[in-house]
């Protein structure tokens, strides 16, 4: 079982992907910034694995 898929029909459009991997990043800088550096790792990681997944790893099909 795969956490993401890159090749769900859900990520077809380039847009979703870049959302799913832009929003979580953005969210874990707000957290930074209000002084919650837990939560902001674990978005800021989450976003970063679906960058990987979703826009470097699919890009190279």
């Amino acid at each position: 079982m795969k956490i993401l898929d890159p090749n769900d029909p859900f990520f077809d459009k380039a847009w979703v992907r870049w959302a799913t991997s832009i929003l979580p990043i953005l969210w874990g800088l707000v957290e930074f910034y209000h002084n919650s550096p837990g939560w902001g790792i674990l978005f800021v990681i989450a976003g970063g694995y679906a960058f990987w997944m979703l826009i470097i790893k699919r890009g190279g099909k």
